[in-house]
């Protein structure tokens, strides 16, 4: 009975405090920007498009939409996106929805972000064209530190992990938090 009650119990605190989780499987519109803010963490900005398509039940023609969604990653997950992802990779995000404001000349202007802090994921569905060198198709990078692998008399072993064909997977470091505050470390203007 433990069990259950501990089921009822998190599903009463998440809907008294609510969720907030973003998840997208989308193409970079453009190259991401990456830049350092002061506390030396990276940031890193992508315009992902994600398309419905349909067919018009009056013309018969195939109907496409794309949303456009601005995504923003801190710490090791925005320096790998920085040298992974290039223009028309495809990439699954999950993220947090975000909505900050600030005035331009006496006009309050508002944005939505997806951030993707260190509770976040990114994973590359494809290879990204025209990056330097390539991961394996498929690889995930999250912001959470992963545990390192136990060897069979229980110590641990040294190294990053290993995937298949001998390649070293990408290790996460425990990230910066994102900085606190309505413009998230950045000192421009205007949100693009």
């Amino acid at each position: 009975m433990m069990g259950a009650e501990n089921i009822n119990r998190r599903r009463h605190i998440m809907a008294v405090r609510g969720i907030n989780k973003v998840i997208l499987v989308g193409r970079l519109g453009k190259d991401p920007e990456v830049r350092y803010i002061p506390n030396g963490g990276a940031v890193a900005n992508l315009q992902v498009a994600t398309s419905e398509t349909w067919r018009d039940k009056q013309t018969g023609e195939m109907r496409e939409q794309t949303e456009w969604h601005r995504v923003v990653l801190f710490g090791k997950l925005a320096e790998v996106a920085g040298e992974y992802l290039r223009k028309g990779a495809q990439v699954y995000i999950e993220g947090q929805l975000r909505t900050r404001s600030w005035e331009d000349n006496g006009i309050t202007r508002y944005v939505t972000e997806i951030l993707v802090k260190t509770t976040g994921t990114m994973q590359m569905l494809g290879r990204a064209a025209g990056a330097q060198t390539q991961p394996e198709e498929g690889q995930q990078f999250s912001a959470q530190p992963q545990p390192e692998p136990q060897s069979e008399a229980g110590t641990k072993k040294g190294g990053a992990k290993t995937k298949g064909r001998g390649r070293k997977a990408a290790q996460p470091e425990p990230q910066p938090q994102p900085p606190e505050g309505e413009d998230y470390g950045f000192s421009d203007d205007i949100p693009f």
